[in-house]
């Protein structure tokens, strides 16, 4: 007796075939990298037709920019943390936003334009969480230098961030628990480097 193949799980409810969309996309963007997103591979996923795809998404650029726009949310969320008092005031941001990179190489990636450079200048969210992030770094920083200052201040510190997590997620820096401790002391020592420097 032939076997029959077994289809597809749909793997969302009724309405919310976007969301499973997504979800599929994500899982091929972790395993494979940005240049498999492939709306007949993210369907057959989810178990419906490419057409039904394209309405939500109708195209790869789209489907990117979807994830894109969800990677924002989630490091927006990971990025509300209470900051220290004294000189590493942003070194608990600092350790969430490498945190997320850390734990969304892919995803972080595909933020940044990786595959999709169109990604991260059209993406409101993604709009938003850079100003977020400033705003954040700016309260911080406004105590303790000008107004004329904070820009480039918050540049480096950007540029930190970015750099570091960079660093961590192509192996870079040898991974393990003494990584953790590596992300501290640069964020520690940038703080300090901030006072001294007077940017």
């Amino acid at each position: 007796m032939a076997v029959r193949s077994k289809k597809p799980i749909k793997n969302y409810h009724h309405g919310d075939l976007r969301n499973a969309l997504l979800k599929a996309a994500r899982e091929v963007l972790e395993e494979r990298g940005p240049s498999f997103l492939s709306l007949r591979e993210i369907s057959r996923r989810v178990g419906v037709s490419a057409p039904s795809a394209y309405h939500h998404f109708p195209s790869r650029d789209a489907i990117a920019l979807g994830l894109a726009e969800l990677g924002a949310q989630e490091m927006a969320e990971c990025l509300a943390v209470e900051p220290n008092d004294g000189k590493d005031a942003l070194a608990p941001y600092g350790e969430a936003y490498v945190a997320f990179v850390r734990a969304n190489p892919a995803l972080y990636r595909l933020m940044f334009g990786e595959g999709f450079p169109a990604v991260s200048q059209f993406s409101q969210a993604l709009r938003d969480l850079r100003e977020r992030s400033y705003n954040i770094m700016k309260s911080n920083l406004e105590k303790r230098m000008s107004e004329a200052e904070l820009p480039i201040a918050g540049l480096f510190l950007w540029a930190l961030v970015h750099g570091l997590g960079l660093l961590l997620i192509d192996g870079q820096i040898v991974p393990g628990k003494e990584s953790d401790d590596i992300v501290h002391q640069v964020l520690q020592l940038a703080g300090t480097g901030l006072d001294d420097a007077r940017i």
